[in-house]
């Protein structure tokens, strides 16, 4: 937030100096500004053309045209997810707002800091069916922490402040701000600071010392902690606190999907990803546990497995910013409202006093965790159709790329495995739609995530699936020298659910072959869309890659091309499968290393 971002009390206010008057679009304008918002994805239409009439002529905020407002909305999803700064998306009334919904629910679900801005019809035509009209802001109610509708000018100014205030404390996530267009043309006194009035509205960040006390004597006694890490902590920006706790008490780590990176892949302590798609060592460090310090996660069906036989000896310290999530799956034995960051330094101090007197001999553990590293490692069976090995694409993307890049996944196998084989040494390196899955999320996201970070190198890691939901965002990657990579895990198929359809379907792929890929091999398809002459068409570079021998310089030259967006399309085979997986439905024990160690799974 910039220095003039925090709306001061009205007494504060210089007395001797009359505001401007400004349209309300024009109002719209300079809030962004004064908030600190540089870049802005939307598109044009109707009821936001006096917005966009004003936007025309600034010099302070840059516009991305998108080519779809879903674009838009993902694409300031992964500004704010690289960059830790709001993401701000614009639409116009009715289809243009309903398009961003996709988006806003994503942001909602998986705590993205977000402005969805939306033009709406005329005050005086609201609620007779208008050309173009929905009530954008009943719709947005239960996906957004907050939903506004302005029909006067004067209080554009507020309600720009406030969405800004709610979007970026306590537990980050989308506000919703609907203008109608007169309240955009005409005109009002701009007032900065306004007069933010939230009530009810008191996010804790601090947490009680008297909890933080019981979770570190909890912790000391503790024979077999594990730190179970989600995404809050990223948001909270508190990687350096956690490495620091991690180190000080010696428990093993696990980061969710939506926590990759903010503990380092190459720390010995850290397990891996838990859940369905996790690590052998991460779900049964968190079965076997005896204690989980849960840190801003939720305890999510995906993690957790069925929660009636979720690490059943364990009790529970949950930390987290939103008290709705504490103790809504899973009895937190002690419950901790606050912010990760200063709940983590708080718990710190509180450890060392304690531990410096007593604590738990964890030998015993480690070496049972060793045991578990040294017989379920990572890894993956070379496919015998002679295609491609999406794992080992994926892995040769990370290691040729580095960890000062960033990865923006869609959803699905290569979502997995992009978790899985890519090693992340620092927070918001990785980018995916966690709990929505969002198909289609993954190149807006990359141009997004570009468009924040300019310097750095952006890969798209997307499906032949995801790829054709959100693929026209490509033109806007090359009007706006936007040089994001893209890869193609090309299976031919909605691989994920082809997954579960030969594991629980007895093998009937009803409906998930896409006719994208492979031209050789043992199924034959035919290549529709040809994603080479598709890049061409988008004034990207095509490649193709079909033998593993081509891998290496296909990535290498689209690291090393950047006056234009890359497209690479990596024909893998459709029957690789995300292993370990845990079931749908059955408890986290049940993990099961590889399809030949699986047993008859008699339900989803």
């Amino acid at each position: 937030m910039t220095a003039d971002a925090t709306p001061a009390p009205a007494a504060a206010r210089p007395a001797s100096t009359e505001p401007p008057m400004l349209t309300g679009s024009g109002a719209i304008l300079a809030s962004l500004a004064k908030l600190g918002v540089t870049d802005v994805f939307g598109l044009p239409g109707g009821a936001i053309i006096p917005f966009y009439d004003e936007l025309m002529a600034s010099e302070e905020i840059r516009h991305i045209l998108v080519r779809h407002e879903q674009g838009a909305g993902h694409a300031a999803e992964g500004y704010a997810a690289a960059s830790g700064r709001v993401g701000v998306a614009i639409a116009t009334s009715g289809p243009g707002a309903t398009n961003l919904v996709t988006a806003i629910a994503d942001a909602y679900m998986d705590s993205v800091p977000m402005i969805a801005l939306t033009g709406q019809v005329f005050s005086t035509l609201m609620g007779t069916d208008a050309f173009q009209e929905v009530d954008i802001v009943g719709i947005t109610m239960p996906i957004t922490k907050h939903s506004i509708l302005v029909k006067k000018a004067e209080d554009v100014p507020a309600a720009l402040a406030q969405a800004y205030q709610i979007a970026t404390t306590g537990r980050p996530g989308p506000v919703l701000v609907d203008v109608t267009k007169d309240a955009q043309q005409n005109t009002a006194p701009f007032i900065w600071p306004p007069r933010i009035e939230l009530p009810g509205y008191r996010p804790v960040t601090k947490a009680h010392g008297k909890q933080i006390h019981a979770a570190a004597e909890l912790l000391a006694a503790s024979a077999r902690p594990v730190l179970y890490v989600g995404g809050g902590t990223v948001r909270a920006g508190a990687a350096a606190e956690l490495l620091r706790f991690a180190e000080l008490t010696g428990a093993p780590v696990v980061t969710t999907l939506m926590a990759r990176g903010v503990f380092p892949d190459s720390h010995r302590q850290n397990l891996g990803m838990p859940g369905m798609h996790g690590s052998v060592p991460a779900v049964l460090g968190l079965q076997e546990s005896d204690l989980i310090i849960s840190l801003g996660a939720r305890f999510d069906d995906r993690v957790t497995g069925k929660p009636s036989e979720f690490a059943p000896d364990a009790k529970v310290v949950h930390v987290d910013i939103d008290p709705a999530e504490i103790g809504k799956i899973r009895h937190a034995d002690v419950p901790i409202v606050g912010d990760a960051k200063e709940v983590l330094a708080d718990l710190i101090a509180a450890y060392g006093e304690i531990a410096a007197e007593s604590r738990a001999d964890l030998a015993p553990w480690w070496e049972r965790l060793e045991q578990l590293r040294t017989a379920y490692p990572l890894g993956y069976t070379e496919p015998d159709d002679g295609l491609l090995s999406p794992q080992y694409v994926i892995q040769r993307i990370g290691e040729l790329s580095g960890p000062e890049a960033v990865y923006a996944a869609g959803v699905g196998q290569h979502q997995m495995w992009a978790a899985q084989f890519i090693k992340y040494e620092r927070p918001h390196a990785w980018l995916n739609s966690g709990g929505a899955g969002t198909m289609g999320y993954s190149v807006p996201a990359a141009m997004g995530a570009k468009v924040a970070e300019p310097d750095r190198l952006v890969w798209a890691i997307d499906g032949d699936g995801c790829f054709q939901m959100t693929n026209q965002e490509l033109a806007t990657c090359a009007i706006n020298d936007i040089p994001i990579k893209v890869a193609i895990i090309n299976n031919s198929s909605l691989g994920m659910v082809r997954q579960w359809q030969t594991l629980f379907y007895d093998g009937r792929h009803s409906f998930t072959d896409l006719n994208t890929g492979s031209l050789t091999g043992t199924e034959q398809t035919r290549m529709i869309p040809d994603f080479v002459k598709l890049a061409d068409a988008y004034g990207a570079l095509g490649i193709r890659v079909t033998r593993p021998e081509e891998i290496d310089a296909a990535i290498k030259l689209a690291i090393e091309t950047n006056d234009r967006p890359v497209v690479i399309d990596f024909v893998v085979s459709r029957d690789a499968m995300v292993w370990p997986m845990v079931p749908q439905g059955v408890g986290n024990s049940q993990v099961q290393y590889a399809r030949d160690h699986a047993p008859e799974w008699g339900e989803e």
